[in-house]
C-alpha cells in the first residue's frame, strides 16, 4: 500500500493565499498539482484520503506506460512521490463550503474561502476541485445496515475476506467484470448478478470473464440483502419474468458506477442536475477562478482522461492568474 509519510495536516496553512488550491488527491487533482508547483504556483492539496478509486483497483491494465498493468495503490505511490518531490503538501481533510469572499466575476482577481469539517479555513485565488465520485449504492433493504459486514465497494480491500466463501457482484461494466475475476483468482466463490441481458464492459474484458468460468445471472436485481449481524443472503428478482428468488450468499459486491460527491458546491450553482460539474473545453465551471476535472466532471470514467484534464485545469489557472495579475501590474 501507498505511504502516508511527507503529508502536512495543516497549522501555517491557513495564513497564506494559494495560487491554486486542489480539493482531491486522485489521479485529476496530483496531476493538477504537478502541473501547477512545475508552473511555479503555490499550490496545496486539499483530501481526505489518496488515490480516490485508483487506490482501490487491483490492476489497472489500460494506462499507458504499463502494458503488463499496475495495482492502483503502486500507481498511487509514484504519483504521489512525484508530488511530493515537487514540493506539494497535502492537508487530510475533508472540504465542507467554499465562499467566495473577494471576487468581481469578469475582472479579477478573485479569492475563495475554503472551509473544512475539521473547522479549518484556507484561502486560495483558484480552486481545482477532482474530488471524483463515490460508489454508487443499490438502495435495497439491508445494504446500509450490512455495510461492512458482508456489503462491500471494493474487492481489493475486502476480497481476502471472503476466500472460500460465496459472494455475489452486481454490475455489468468492466469494474464489476475486472472484480469478479479478481475474486475469483484469489479463491471466493463468484456469481455475477447484472440487471441487464448483456455487459456494458470492453471486449476484451468480456473475453477473459467468459473464459474464466463464473457463473452469470442476467436480467436480474437484487432487491433485498438479508442475514443476522452479518449477510447471510440475497433476494433477487428476474426483470423479465418476474420471478423472485432467495440466494445464500457470504459477500455482495456492488459495482454499479458512480455518484459525483458535490454537495459542498452545490451553492455555487456550479452543478447540474445529477450533481456533476460541467465544465468547457479549459475545465473552468460557471465560477471565474473554480475550475474541476475529473469524474466530477461526468467524462469518460478513466485515469488517463481525469490526468489530462487535470493538466488542463492546472494550465488553466495558471493563465488566469496570469491574467489577473497583468492587470493589477497596469
Amino acid at each position: 500500500m501507498f505511504s502516508l509519510g511527507g503529508f502536512s495536516r495543516g497549522g501555517e496553512y491557513e495564513n497564506k493565499t494559494w495560487d491554486v488550491l486542489i480539493i482531491g488527491a486522485g489521479p485529476a487533482g496530483f496531476t493538477a498539482a504537478i502541473y501547477a508547483a512545475r508552473f511555479g504556483l503555490e499550490t496545496l492539496i486539499l483530501s481526505k484520503d489518496l488515490g480516490g478509486n485508483m487506490a482501490l483497483t487491483d490492476l489497472i491494465e489500460n494506462y499507458p506506460g504499463f502494458p503488463e498493468g499496475i495495482s492502483g495503490s503502486e500507481l498511487t505511490n509514484k504519483m504521489h512521490e512525484q508530488v511530493k518531490n515537487l514540493g506539494v503538501d497535502i492537508v487530510f481533510d475533508e472540504v465542507e463550503r467554499i465562499d467566495p469572499t473577494e471576487c468581481a466575476y469578469y475582472e479579477g482577481p478573485c479569492k475563495f474561502a475554503v472551509k473544512t469539517k475539521n473547522g479549518k479555513e484556507y484561502k486560495a485565488k483558484t480552486i481545482i476541485i477532482a474530488v471524483g465520485a463515490a460508489p454508487r449504492k443499490l438502495h435495497v433493504p439491508g445494504e446500509e445496515e450490512f455495510t461492512g459486514r458482508g456489503v462491500s465497494y471494493c474487492a481489493t480491500c475486502d476480497g481476502p475476506l471472503f476466500k472460500g466463501k460465496k459472494v455475489i457482484v452486481v454490475g455489468g461494466g468492466n469494474t464489476a467484470l475486472q472484480e469478479a475475476l479478481y475474486l475469483k483468482s484469489i479463491g471466493v466463490d463468484v456469481t455475477l448478478v447484472h440487471r441487464r441481458d448483456q455487459f456494458r464492459a470492453d471486449k476484451i474484458l468480456q473475453d477473459r470473464f467468459k473464459e474464466s468460468g463464473i457463473p452469470v445471472i442476467l436480467n436480474t436485481v437484487v432487491t433485498e440483502i438479508k442475514g443476522d449481524g452479518k449477510v447471510e443472503a440475497v433476494k433477487l428478482k428476474n426483470r423479465v419474468t418476474g420471478e423472485e428468488t432467495e440466494m445464500a450468499v457470504d459477500g455482495v459486491f456492488i459495482f454499479i458506477g458512480y455518484e459525483p460527491k458535490t454537495d459542498f458546491v452545490k451553492h455555487l450553482g456550479i452543478t447540474d442536475e445529477y450533481g456533476y460539474i460541467p465544465v468547457d473545453m479549459h475545465m473552468r465551471t460557471k465560477v471565474k477562478g473554480i475550475f474541476a476535472a475529473g469524474d466530477i466532471t461526468n467524462v469518460f470514467k478513466q485515469i488517463a482522461v481525469a490526468v489530462g484534464q487535470g493538466a488542463i485545469a492546472a494550465n488553466s489557472a495558471k493563465e488566469l492568474l496570469e491574467e489577473w495579475n497583468s492587470k493589477v501590474v497596469e
